[in-house]
């Protein structure tokens, strides 16, 4: 096996090997991380677990003819395996229409990007921390509580045969907390941090609990179009789905419903959206992206309006721009979502409504077409009905069906509340609000 020193030095003499086989472009990306699992159910914690994962990224051009993969066995035979069956591959393949150089550093990145987060990893904290959730959710209303905790130290080396050579370290920690208060009365709360000053865990279980007792005893809905609030778990599913259909790439091969729509409308007037790694101190705080590059901040929506399209050095000469520094060198992606706040806070969105369905949490979002953006997902946990702005009762049964389009251009009010939100529906990281939506479809469910 590798020494650490060794597994540290890899992305160096990998790009250097790879370029001696006579590749015109390499990067090699290197994760290394140390995490701390907890797992809780029925209001005990079930696993605990102490992990370390390592994960080797590799890049190779052959100028338009590129190939990519990732392997987590470091040893030598693999190592040799992985880097002769890429270079095969990308001398094969058929190439690109276009080829970009990786970018030409070396470059400067922020010094309070480089290492971030201050979150503990200590047994005994993060016990403690699941223990106040579970409390929380409990007073709140719930008799069962489950979920997961994780805290997380990583380090990441970027090698590139633009000249890059860059490292960065971060510590996370991520909380999901799901409450019972009976077997059809539950709620769900997560969030991410990257500081232990900003995470909440008393709220999170808080949160849940309250959404389950509130949903003691449903009965069934029915079908029919609403004004809607969606909340942060909810509305963050939302925006994560704009933020990957901002990617160029997802574009260019038509999975997305933004195509052509470059400084056109595709939300109310009252929505901007930002993809922000250099925020400090936050779980998606990225000081740069795959290529090497220096990460910034990039307005994706702003009043409504699609002001970009998220690209790499690939798609970014496709379209004749630059790069905005969210490679994925094949596929570009945002890395920490921002939704501007609004202007009221959540009693006031709900007051706001007279007939209304309040929708806590979703899943199992699918489109019946990506190009157009018609998607359904399905509430779970608390779903209410509100009336005369209050929540009335809660209900099941129910599926939300519409157009991504049409449901941004629809958001009629934003709360000032955000929370960041991260768990196993929403890939990255998102600072969401509630949000009030006019005139959404509803349909019964055949879950």
């Amino acid at each position: 096996m590798l020494t650490s020193s060794e597994i540290r030095a890899l992305p160096m003499r990998l790009v250097r090997k790879i370029l001696r086989l006579g590749a015109s472009d390499a990067a090699v990306r290197l994760d290394v991380s140390n995490s701390m699992m907890i797992r809780f159910s029925n209001n005990n914690i079930t696993v605990s677990n102490f992990f370390r994962d390592t994960v080797l990224e590799i890049y190779v051009a052959f100028k338009e003819r590129r190939a990519t993969g990732a392997i987590t066995d470091l040893s030598p035979p693999s190592i040799e395996q992985t880097v002769e069956r890429l270079v095969s591959t990308a001398k094969t393949v058929q190439p690109s229409d276009v080829y970009a150089p990786l970018p030409r550093g070396p470059f400067k990145y922020g010094k309070h990007l480089l290492k971030v987060g201050k979150v503990t990893m200590e047994p005994e904290v993060l016990v403690e921390h699941v223990n106040v959730a579970i409390n929380s959710a409990i007073s709140a209303g719930a008799k069962r509580v489950a979920g997961s905790l994780k805290s997380t130290r990583s380090k990441t080396i970027l090698y590139t045969s633009g000249n890059v050579e860059a490292s960065s370290t971060k510590s996370t920690i991520a909380l999901s907390v799901r409450a019972f208060a009976a077997d059809e009365a539950t709620g769900q709360f997560a969030t991410v941090a990257a500081d232990d000053s900003e995470f909440k865990p008393e709220e999170v279980g808080s949160m849940a609990g309250e959404i389950a007792r509130m949903a003691l005893n449903p009965v069934e809905g029915k079908p029919g179009r609403y004004d809607a609030i969606l909340g942060p778990m909810t509305f963050a599913h939302i925006v994560d789905e704009l933020g990957s259909a901002a990617s160029a790439f997802n574009v260019d091969v038509g999975a997305s419903f933004l195509v052509d729509m470059l400084e056109k409308k595709v939300a109310s007037p009252i929505f901007t959206l930002t993809d922000d790694p250099t925020l400090s101190n936050t779980y998606g705080t990225e000081p740069f992206d795959d290529e090497g590059l220096p990460t910034r901040k990039n307005v994706i929506v702003e009043n409504g309006i699609l002001k970009t399209y998220l690209h790499n050095s690939t798609t970014a000469k496709r379209y004749g721009t630059v790069s905005t520094a969210n490679a994925g060198i094949v596929v570009p992606m945002p890395f920490n979502l921002v939704v501007d706040a609004g202007d009221r806070n959540f009693g006031k969105l709900l007051s706001g409504v007279d007939r209304g369905i309040y929708i806590t949490n979703d899943w199992y979002l699918r489109y019946s077409n990506y190009r157009e953006g018609d998607f359904s997902t399905v509430p779970r946990d608390g779903l209410f009905t509100i009336k005369n702005g209050s929540i009335e009762m809660p209900i099941k049964g129910l599926r939300l069906a519409g157009n991504m389009i049409k449901l941004l251009s629809s958001v009629v009010a934003l709360s000032v509340e955000r929370r960041w939100i991260k768990w196993w529906e929403v890939d990255t990281p998102v600072y969401a609000p509630w949000a009030l939506i006019a005139d959404v479809e509803f349909t019964k469910s055949t879950l």
